[in-house]
């Protein structure tokens, strides 16, 4: 067991075997697992890894281990074990009366949770959103359904890591009630499936382009919006920690030919995404395949470059969505020693090196998206007579020029149009 160190936060230990890791190495995985407690809010004092062979079914790991967790319990001051392969309910419940055991009523109670339970934790601490709370709650009563039985859990009142959201109002309930809360959080996100449609026909309507920032969780998907984003626009938070950014977020920006498009931001991916959250945020991220582009970000200078790619390129597919046009972006260049980067031949072919965070090449960028959506508009010649002047006027509201002159007969300009204007305004090409 390695100590880390000992702060005024909750007071975590954190377990990992190497098989749960796969497809990342145990070293990877538990780093990961760390990262995930500080975002929950909680302190990693001690860290323990185990090479097994299979799961134990009583305990997940091996007796020994545990017993070693146990006897370091009082002197650390632990308040949670977190363990990085996913519990049963009846694991949770041995684990837990083994660590609480000889404890009377009034002495802090250690819980158990697995990295489902804490990533869920976080989500719970993020979500601003009403969409983005039902979706998270929704999740984690589909994750304790099955653990009914096994978790004596629901007396979990205390607060804290792994407590957070409808925990403390289902306490006791039966499963029938469960399910009854699942089908009513369904229905209301169905309604906000409709509201969702709607804005997406008008998109759809006045043919603006839309694109989407994918990838890896802490890749800098936000800063890339805000680089990208129109001056008028509120920026979106930016933190370098794991989940910083839940809800969507969508900005208006601009292309150097001048056509607006929108860019938005999505949740970040993560190995082991708990297959209920992918499910409970399916709508949201559904909404990546409405998408004409997809800008997959990575963080050039992380060491799993490989699996990072992988995770999201595998939940893309289980949202039948892998198929659209795709950018892939190396962020982050700047923190890499020199140009070199080695790129595995299937990560796209289409690609951009860039840091957002120095602002370097964020001109390629743009320009790459531009080619990439050179199908949704077309350059045009126009000539509109002076007795149209609120129709030249509403051109050059929403469009930069590339050239105007006043002739005899109106006001010639190159202007680059999307195909439902150019629909529009067919009647003045020249």
């Amino acid at each position: 067991m390695e100590i880390i160190n000992d702060k005024n936060k909750e007071k975590a230990i954190i377990v990992a075997t190497d098989i749960g890791a796969k497809p990342f190495d145990l070293s990877t995985s538990l780093k990961e697992l760390e990262e995930l407690t500080k975002a929950a809010g909680a302190e990693v004092v001690a860290v323990v890894a185990q090479n097994i062979d299979k799961f134990s079914p009583k305990y997940l790991i091996g007796s020994g281990k545990v017993n070693e967790i146990n006897d370091s319990l009082k002197d650390l001051d632990i308040d949670l074990v977190i363990f990085n392969d996913e519990l049963s309910g009846i694991q949770v419940r041995n684990l837990e009366k083994k660590f609480n055991k000889g404890r009377d009523f009034f002495e802090k109670k250690v819980k158990v949770i697995d990295r489902t339970n804490l990533i869920l934790d976080i989500f719970a601490q993020r979500a601003n959103t009403y969409e983005g709370k039902l979706q998270v709650e929704l999740a984690q009563l589909q994750y304790e359904l099955p653990r009914l039985l096994g978790i004596d859990g629901w007396s979990r009142t205390g607060g804290g890591i792994g407590t957070r959201g409808p925990g403390e109002q289902i306490i006791e309930t039966d499963r029938r009630r469960l399910l009854r809360e699942i089908d009513s959080i369904k229905d209301k996100l169905k309604k906000l499936d409709k509201s969702r449609d709607i804005v997406r026909e008008r998109r759809a309507q006045n043919q603006i382009s839309i694109v989407s920032l994918v990838g890896y969780t802490n890749a800098g998907k936000s800063t890339i919006l805000n680089r990208l984003k129109l001056s008028d626009s509120k920026e979106v938070l930016v933190k370098d920690m794991l989940f910083a950014t839940l809800d969507p977020n969508s900005r208006r920006a601009m292309l150097p030919n001048g056509m607006e498009f929108i860019i938005s931001d999505t949740v970040g991916f993560v190995s082991k995404l708990p297959t209920k959250l992918v499910e409970a945020f399916k709508s949201t991220l559904e909404e990546i395949k409405y998408s004409d582009l997809i800008l997959h970000v990575l963080d050039a200078s992380s060491p799993d470059l490989d699996n990072q790619y992988k995770v999201t390129i595998d939940i893309l597919k289980e949202l039948e969505i892998e198929n659209k046009k795709i950018i892939t972006v190396f962020n982050k260049m700047d923190k890499l020693d020199g140009d070199d980067i080695y790129i595995n031949p299937n990560f796209g072919e289409n690609r951009i090196f860039m840091s957002a965070r120095k602002d370097q090449d964020m001109d390629k960028l743009l320009y790459a998206i531009q080619d990439a959506l050179s199908e949704n508009f077309v350059e045009a010649e126009l000539l509109i007579g002076y007795d149209k002047i609120d129709i030249l006027s509403g051109i050059l509201d929403k469009h930069e020029y590339k050239e105007l002159e006043y002739c005899e007969d109106g006001v010639r300009l190159k202007v680059v149009l999307n195909n439902a204007e150019y629909g529009k305004y067919k009647d003045y090409v020249i």
